[in-house]
């Protein structure tokens, strides 16, 4: 079970995972491997790559992006809802942690799906707008370093079609951006002051954007999904 979710010890949480969370062989063991090798502060706990998953199939996704891939268990859960000739381009900078993301991709039969590169997010996105490829992707899920979260979002705003999905994970920041929240010690040092600001910065923007249609869960670390009007 994921450190990410703030209500991980709950019995209503346990009752939620147990009658609902399908989670196949090869998606557990790579959140399994991953705990193992790199702990499970920067992976998305299942529930969420299954609703991830979910939003792929109901709006008939084909093209997504990942801004921020980690070992890639939430690319393999957007690559596998979509159809064999979709498309996902996996955004990350880190060659450890996308070494294991290919090894489980391919496992998974689904590397033929995702393009990664391996390159600050900022540069591969500009190009992709350069090359004229904005209002051609169905979902942008940001999960990067929060400084830049903004910037992202932005980018994600020109690259998505109309009807197009943002999905920006940490907004909660394990209870940083709420005044007065008592965030355990152990969870304190995971975040600069600069990102915490900078996401509560973010955050009100959102809520007052009128270029999209919002909703913020309490899901995990917090998850806000943003329809592009």
């Amino acid at each position: 079970m994921s450190i990410k979710n703030l209500e991980s010890n709950s019995k209503i949480h346990k009752y939620v995972l147990n009658s609902s969370l399908r989670e196949s062989e090869i998606l557990q063991e790579l959140r399994e491997v991953t705990d193992k090798k790199f702990g499970t502060i920067m992976q998305i706990p299942p529930e969420q790559g299954q609703l991830m998953a979910l939003l792929m199939k109901l709006m008939g996704a084909r093209r997504s992006i990942e801004i921020g891939v980690f070992t890639g268990y939430s690319t393999l859960c957007v690559a596998q809802a979509m159809p064999d000739d979709s498309y996902t381009l996996a955004c990350d900078v880190s060659e450890e942690w996308t070494d294991m993301a290919r090894e489980y991709w391919k496992k998974a039969g689904v590397e033929k799906k995702i393009e990664l590169k391996i390159a600050p997010a900022l540069k591969t996105l500009e190009i992709l707008l350069e090359n004229g490829e904005s209002e051609s992707f169905d979902f942008v899920f940001i999960d990067a370093d929060k400084e830049n979260y903004d910037t992202y979002y932005e980018y994600a705003l020109k690259l998505l079609r109309d009807g197009g999905l943002i999905a920006i994970d940490n907004v909660l920041m394990f209870g940083n951006v709420v005044e007065g929240y008592e965030v355990p010690e152990s969870l304190k040092k995971h975040f600069t002051q600069q990102s915490i600001e900078a996401m509560k910065t973010l955050n009100k923007k959102i809520k007052k954007d009128s270029r999209v249609d919002i909703s913020m869960l309490k899901m995990a670390d917090g998850i806000t999904l943003l329809r592009k009007k």
